[in-house]
């Protein structure tokens, strides 16, 4: 993945000018300097097998909540690893406490070795690694496969200098080294990040060495016998969007991680404030089920309970530091609905039913999809819940937008001491219309080999809100595979404003054993105004939800990659348009059509602002059905006519994707988008 060019995030910037640097270099055909160890350091020959990095390392980094700001300094580090060991984290399997860039001045000393900042660490790295260590951790630090850092203000890099850095971090007592790929000079990636590994394993020190090339030049395919691990994508920053795109990339190269050696989807964002905390934890789960490793990259002194429940999950991080260090591999993916699984070591599977969607789903899979042998049932364990359960072999839950059910199942012989699972879920359309009545049906399944007794149901709504149940809320039992489905007749108060309102689904019952469970399921009822009758511009209409890869969707402008109304103008082959919805890939938007609605209808393309770069495709889709589409398109085509019959869809979804090469100024215009009802 490339960042689009007009964003100022360190990857950007990095690549901009590592860029400029090797295309000024060849221009004038000067040559690089020579990174070739000196001959007094002998080249060590690969050895995947030094014992380090056994399993995805666990830690700390500062980047994504400092970045190269004040608030960056000894005290913080310090902070963090009292952090650890104060809150559990440590306990839990967090090792590492890294620094990023900015620790050093931008010049070396005399003898051309680096120096630490002293307003940031008075006292030097070796007193900061002293002090970590102290507390039975581990101290990481960064620097550059270039002549300087990826930072601005210009620090130096390691090229040219591979062999000194690394003594000088062995002799600080560092345990890691994220080493980037800015400013690289055009210098060939394999012959850097070898030197850096050679000079490592000279210094005698144990350091686990974690390739930072953005996965530009495809390091899992050579880099196993390199480093410990290595970036697969550009940066990840603090937005559904970019964790969903970073997600699909990294997701496909699980043939290629193991011990030793990880794929790197970058650092966390839970707790950084960009995302929900149901979206955080999507994006814990699906790093712990894709074995990435785990940096914490939150400032942890500002943390909220919230934060550190989900970090500290132990039963979530065992899926991500399972010894037989499997990556997860995709099982499903249709419509938003992910099944992810992970062989463990025991013989069980950690199963992710993820939703990428903006409305709740019903995902399912089964034992045997994911791998399991042939059992009479199985034994479930929900991971965010806690909870066991015993299972005929469906595995299946209503996920929230955007969430993830974590489960690890196993043919166990002792499943039958669990209570039987029990599915929770909606089978109606969950939209409302304001002092109209609405009827919902709800249905709670029996999945487990054993029968669901004294099954009682409940659904709440909002204070104001009339729920009442038009059938049976009680079954005697449910035997495998069987359902209790009641309908309920749900009011929103006249004059209730649009948007989203929470709804409560409770089951109860009993297991043959004698034991009482209790389940409830969130749902989500969706307040929505019928379409107006006619032709309407999209943009003039509520949608019920958006989502893009970089910054918000836009109204009646093009999108801006950062905050809401930074757009500009809508352009395509140079005609503007005043009206239409600006996104940036990927992207989704959808919109109530209430069944009354016939016909959509668009000029799309890359907005004229990004130059000859983007690539895109546009999707319509009436519910589930795909109505219409572009195939991919890039900037350098005229606008292009797209209509979409959607008669008889509830809702229709206008869907860009990155037209499968990444997303890089992927500006994408729905111009003059109108729905006719």
């Amino acid at each position: 993945m490339r960042h689009p060019h007009t964003r100022t995030t360190r990857t950007t910037r990095r690549r901009v000018a590592g860029a400029l640097t090797a295309g000024l270099l060849c221009t004038a055909g000067l040559a690089a300097p020579a990174v070739a160890a000196p001959a007094r350091h002998p080249v060590a020959a690969p050895s995947p097998a030094d014992g380090l990095a056994l399993t995805p390392p666990m830690g700390f980094n500062n980047w994504n909540s400092t970045h190269c700001r004040a608030d960056f300094n000894e005290a913080m580090v310090k902070g963090i690893a009292d952090l650890f060991v104060a809150k559990g984290l440590k306990d839990a399997g967090y090792q590492y406490v890294n620094l990023d860039d900015c620790w050093a001045l931008p010049n070396r000393d005399a003898a051309g070795k680096l120096v630490p900042d002293p307003a940031r660490f008075p006292n030097g790295i070796k007193a900061v690694a002293d002090y970590v260590h102290s507390k039975g951790l581990k101290l990481g630090i960064y620097t550059s496969a270039g002549f300087k850092t990826c930072n601005s203000a210009g620090f130096p890099g390691a090229l040219g200098h591979e062999y000194s850095d690394a003594q000088q971090f062995a002799d600080w007592g560092v345990d890691y080294l994220k080493y980037d790929n800015c400013n690289n000079l055009g210098v060939d990636a394999k012959l850097r990040y070898r030197t850096m590994r050679d000079a490592l394993k000279s210094t005698g020190r144990p350091i686990v060495y974690s390739i930072c090339e953005w996965g530009e030049n495809k390091p899992w395919e050579w880099a196993s016998d390199v480093g410990h691990l290595w970036r697969t994508t550009g940066d990840i920053s603090d937005s559904w969007g970019s964790m969903l795109s970073i997600l699909k990339q990294n997701l496909p190269l699980a043939p290629y991680a193991g011990p030793g050696h990880w794929n790197d989807p970058d650092m966390l964002e839970v707790g950084n404030g960009g995302m929900t905390d149901t979206e955080y934890r999507s994006h814990f789960s699906l790093w712990s089920v894709m074995a990435a490793p785990l940096l914490i990259g939150t400032d942890l002194r500002k943390a909220s309970q919230s934060t550190f429940d989900i970090l500290d999950n132990k039963e979530v991080i065992a899926v991500d530091q399972d010894p037989l260090g499997k990556q997860g591999t995709v099982v499903s993916s249709g419509g938003g609905r992910w099944v992810i699984a992970k062989e463990m070591k025991d013989g069980s599977r950690a199963v992710a039913l993820f939703n990428e969607s903006g409305t709740a789903q019903r995902i399912a899979t089964t034992a045997a999809a994911v791998g399991l042998p042939d059992a009479p049932a199985y034994t479930l364990r929900d991971l965010w819940q806690h909870r066991s359960y015993n299972t005929a072999g469906t595995l299946a839950a209503t996920v929230p937008a955007h969430g993830t059910v974590l489960l690890r199942v196993a043919a166990d012989p002792d499943w039958a001491v669990n209570p039987p699972a029990a599915e929770l879920g909606l089978d109606s359309s969950p939209f409302v219309e304001a002092g109209t009545p609405a009827t919902l049906t709800t249905a709670v399944t029996d999945l487990g080999r054993t029968s669901a007794r004294r099954v009682s149901v409940s659904l709440t709504g909002p204070d104001g809100w009339t729920v009442r149940a038009t059938s049976a809320t009680t079954a005697t039992a449910l035997t495998t595979g069987k359902s209790l489905r009641t309908g309920w007749r749900v009011t929103a108060p006249a004059g209730t404003p649009t948007g989203s309102y929470g709804l409560t689904l409770k089951a109860s019952y009993r297991s043959p054993t004698g034991e009482n469970v209790t389940s409830a399921l969130p749902l989500t009822a969706t307040v929505v105004l019928p379409p107006p009758t006619g032709t309407s511009y999209l943009s003039d209409l509520p949608w019920l939800s958006a989502a893009g890869g970089w910054g918000p969707v836009e109204r009646d402008t093009s999108n801006g990659e950062s905050a809401a109304d930074d757009g500009h103008p809508i352009t395509l082959g140079g005609v503007a348009y005043a009206k239409g919805l600006g996104v940036h890939a990927d992207s989704e938007i959808s919109f109530y059509t209430g069944k009354t609605c016939e016909k959509v209808t668009a000029d799309v393309g890359v907005d004229d602002e990004k130059g000859t770069k983007g690539t895109v495709a546009f999707e319509i889709w009436a519910d589930g059905t795909k109505a219409a589409s572009t195939g991919v398109l890039t900037n350098t085509q005229p606008a292009q006519p797209l209509t979409a019959d959607v008669t008889g869809a509830q809702v229709v979804r206008l869907v860009v994707t990155d037209g499968g090469d990444g997303i890089d100024s992927d500006h994408a215009d729905w111009a003059n988008a109108r729905l006719s009802c």
